[in-house]
């Protein structure tokens, strides 16, 4: 699929394609929808393989960032930005400040946030050559690391999930398999620990998973291998499109839920789960703790407040189940539909402000 083919099919508003030779940065921002507000999403930094791959990670997740503003009722559209490079090799003050004032052009169409291969820091040194970035460390005025907010929403939903599909009032001894222990994973397991889930631990790396693993008395495999384990919730936190149709054909479990952004390589495939009678928590929904962080600080909300709307994480999913329930389709495709919803309000809304200045001026 062409690159023209590839934004027209998500309807995004706005693709912009860096680069800087200086610095050697080279980049995209995606900008799906700034119907309900500026377009916020995180920056994420990866080894590409391929142009056309980072687009499509790029499309992809700035549509999902729409989705979960939508659905979570925030003021806040939807984009993402991808760097091309290896964090740990490639990543210069030079090249992230030359990348903050291509964000700076837009004018605050895109608000940017931390991602995988962003941190904290890198944030701050962002701040110095724009103003739309959030997710900076707290000693410069940020509200820091987003991933334990993104962490206890997770778990929330968990939470809901489990008493949706298996009636239990709590966590204690529920079976559950965390798929990638990185910046959100490890605080999950953790959370999943403390309320006395049974954990087994999957990562890319096997001796972080190990590690982790004795920290919190739980067992470990390769993460592939979580997939066909004996398990209540199967929680995916690592990249995107692990679940595919064969994978949903092995998954033994009973619920999906994590914090991976795009877990399910299809729509399809969310279809498939419903059909197999395995609970899908729509991860645009259960992962949109970090969102809430960052968009408080855009917004100047209280953190008391911020801290309220994460623990709703879970009241919005138990309403998605019943939407699911009501309209008599997969929760995947309820959520949608949710998102679909609140967006085109906003855009009736915005038509009829609209007319009404047509009428005033006439």
């Amino acid at each position: 699929m062409g690159i023209f083919r590839s934004i027209e099919k998500g309807d995004h508003e706005q693709v912009v394609f860096c680069e800087d030779a200086r610095s050697g940065l080279r980049a995209i921002i995606a900008i799906h929808s700034t119907a309900l507000g500026p377009g916020l999403g995180g920056i994420r930094m990866r080894p590409y393989p391929s142009e056309q791959a980072a687009l499509a990670d790029a499309l992809r997740l700035g549509e999902a960032m729409t989705k979960k503003a939508a659905v979570a009722g925030l003021a806040l559209g939807g984009a993402k930005s991808v760097i091309f490079g290896d964090p740990r090799h490639d990543k210069t003050p030079e090249r992230l400040r030359a990348f903050a004032r291509r964000v700076e052009a837009l004018g605050g169409l895109y608000v940017g946030a931390e991602d995988m291969g962003i941190g904290a820091r890198d944030i701050d040194v962002m701040k110095g050559a724009t103003r739309w970035v959030v997710g900076g460390s707290t000693r410069n005025g940020g509200r820091g690391d987003p991933s334990p907010a993104t962490a206890r929403g997770v778990f929330e939903g968990i939470k809901v999930a489990v008493a949706e599909a298996l009636g239990a009032s709590d966590l204690k001894g529920v079976r559950i398999g965390v798929h990638g222990i990185g910046a959100v994973g490890c605080k999950l397991a953790r959370l999943l620990a403390g309320a006395g889930a049974r954990l087994t631990l999957g990562d890319a790396e096997p001796a972080k998973a190990a590690c982790l693993a004795h920290e919190l008395g739980a067992a470990w495999c390769a993460p592939d291998a979580l997939l066909t384990e004996d398990l209540d919730v199967f929680a995916p936190c690592s990249v995107g499109g692990v679940l595919t149709q064969s994978a949903v054909r092995a998954l033994r479990a009973r619920v999906v839920a994590g914090a991976a952004n795009n877990p399910l390589a299809s729509p399809a495939v969310g279809r498939a789960l419903h059909r197999r009678a395995i609970l899908y928590a729509p991860d645009f929904v259960v992962n949109a703790g970090g969102l809430i962080h960052v968009g408080a600080e855009h917004y100047g909300e209280p953190a008391a407040e911020t801290a309220r709307r994460v623990l709703d994480v879970g009241c919005t999913l138990a309403e998605v189940f019943a939407r699911a329930r009501e309209w008599k389709m997969a929760p995947s495709d309820a959520a949608e539909e949710v998102a679909r919803r609140r967006l085109a309000f906003a855009g009736d809304a915005a038509q009829d402000v609209l007319e009404g200045m047509r009428v005033a001026a006439s």
